[in-house]
């Protein structure tokens, strides 16, 4: 009993996070900047410049 639980949950946990990874709005976009999402938590982005 406790075999066949483990299997659905880990099965059914990597079906789920295919499953999101597969209807992301940025997978269905050709041009790569307009998936581009400002992102505050990294202080440098690859590509950003500070003028400070």
């Amino acid at each position: 009993m406790i075999d066949i639980f483990t299997i659905a949950l880990t099965h059914g946990l990597i079906l789920a996070a295919c499953w999101r990874l597969l209807f992301r709005d940025d997978l269905d976009s050709g041009d790569p900047d307009a998936a581009k999402t400002k992102r505050p938590w990294l202080k440098n982005e690859p590509g950003e410049r500070r003028d400070a």
